[in-house]
């Protein structure tokens, strides 16, 4: 029976081939930029299929090597900006290989990874300007983070939630037009209904405090309860920032939870001025979601929920059956555990990637690089301007840059074009654009949260946009 079951036989081979891998990764993030997306082939999926046969570490490591290095998602090449996606870390790999060798669970117990979650949390607090003893969690990103904060603010306007459930309340949610997919999502999930997420008109950009206390009004006196107002640190589309400060002066005067979905603008807070104001005020917020793996550029998934108060932040989460119970020494001490903050009870160890980049480059090279990021969404901004047949959507504002390539064709034909170059761009591998829309066009669209981008790569994409354009106007 000792000799059954999974176990390495040979450790010197094992090793070998580990160390093989190690250069093969190495390689991949070193030559990022030889290494654009491409499509997968045809029968990707046979050289996937699961056989569930030993073939050893050698043949699997070639098999990775051929099958799954080549065909990543992209987002490591430096012309990357499609949607948000950040571009990862050489120190990710370092983490990587820890944490596998550690092997934690971060749901509680002493040990030293949790005690590591806790000062990321406290560092990240700090920057954000949340005061000492406010509670966090790191998770897979933004849209778990939007769940665990909702779920406090519910707690808070119905304490007895946990027991009774909602009951047949209307609560009612506001944000502004344009507010991420998370929030949705979430209000969804909770049960509180799509319907109850009120769209709070924009002025130049930013939600209508105005707006959202007359609505706030109306739904007091039909007899709903509104309990949480959602601000936007960096909107998806254009980039746009909430006035924070006006935001959470009028949370405070009517009531409500102030929530700040950050998931990569909340990181302006350590880049240089003018774009470090954009985020002023969000440390006065009731609960923040942000993402690590975004403008931090760290590996997939790390993201967290801040919440100013930690009292209410337990209360909406923990729960201790017997298997689980505490001690004050060994292994079951090291209390808070972070099980009773979140939805996981199993938990992988994230901090520990935050922690080896912030301790690797120093904080100094993430706020230089988001600032730069920011400098070339400008930049880019200038090149689409000096084409005479492109047009921005909106003014730069952070890292966001949305154009058309030919502003002198019909709606409908722009939607089109831009599409169609969308496409064929990602395809050569010269330059990944996403696409969203404002009034009603189609648009191509650039998120700079890519540490790896350089203005040659810029202007290259910008001079292959009007290639393009010029090529395919007819479509």
């Amino acid at each position: 029976m000792a000799d059954q079951g999974i176990k390495t036989q040979d450790w010197d081979t094992f090793r070998a081939e580990a160390q093989r891998m190690l250069e093969a990764a190495l390689d991949q993030m070193q030559q990022a930029a030889e290494r654009p997306w491409q499509p997968v082939p045809d029968d990707i999926d046979a050289r996937y299929a699961v056989q569930a046969e030993a073939r050893g570490p050698q043949e699997t490591v070639d098999r990775i090597i051929a099958d799954v290095l080549p065909y990543h998602g992209g987002n490591t090449h430096p012309r990357f900006w499609g949607w948000v996606q950040g571009s990862g870390l050489a120190s990710d790999l370092i983490a990587s290989v820890a944490a596998a060798a550690v092997n934690a669970n971060m749901g509680g117990r002493d040990h030293g990874a949790n005690y590591m979650e806790r000062a990321v949390v406290d560092w990240t607090r700090r920057k954000m300007g949340m005061p000492e003893g406010a509670s966090g969690l790191l998770v897979t990103g933004t849209s778990q983070a939007t769940v665990i904060a909702f779920q406090a603010a519910r707690l808070r306007a119905l304490p007895d939630l946990r027991k009774r459930g909602q009951g047949d309340g209307r609560l009612t949610a506001y944000a502004g037009e344009g507010v991420h997919n998370a929030t949705l999502k979430a209000v969804e999930l909770l049960g509180i209904g799509s319907d109850n997420l009120r769209k709070v008109p924009l002025v130049d950009g930013r939600m209508d405090c105005a707006a959202l206390a007359e609505m706030v009004a109306q739904d007091r006196a039909a007899g709903a309860l509104p309990f949480l107002v959602v601000g936007t640190a960096g909107s998806v589309d254009l980039g746009l920032f909430d006035d924070l400060n006006a935001l959470a002066d009028a949370a405070a005067e009517l009531g409500l939870w102030l929530h700040v979905d950050g998931a990569f603008g909340a990181w302006t807070r350590i880049a240089a001025e003018p774009y470090r104001s954009l985020s002023d005020g969000i440390g006065r917020a009731d609960s923040i979601a942000l993402d690590f793996h975004k403008w931090m550029y760290v590996g997939y998934d790390c993201g967290m929920a801040l919440i100013r108060n930690e009292a209410e932040h337990r209360a909406a989460f923990a729960a201790r059956p017997s298997y689980l119970e505490g001690a004050e020494r060994g292994l079951a001490g090291g209390e808070p555990w972070f099980c009773d903050y979140g939805i996981d009870l199993s938990r992988g160890n994230r901090a520990l990637k935050v922690w080896t980049a912030l301790e690797t480059y120093g904080e100094a090279a993430f706020s230089e690089a988001i600032t730069g990021n920011c400098g070339l969404a400008a930049l880019m901004a200038a090149e689409v301007a000096a084409q005479p047949k492109m047009a921005l959507a909106a003014p730069v504002v952070s890292n966001v840059c949305v154009f058309t390539a030919r502003a002198d064709l019909p709606p409908d034909a722009q939607s089109r074009l831009n599409a169609e170059i969308a496409q064929v761009l990602q395809e050569s591998g010269e330059a990944v654009f996403s696409t969203t829309r404002v009034d009603g066009r189609v648009l191509l669209r650039a998120a700079i949260t890519n540490h790896r981008s350089r203005a040659p790569d810029v202007r290259a994409a910008i001079v292959a946009v009007a290639r393009e354009a010029d090529e395919r106007a007819g479509v």
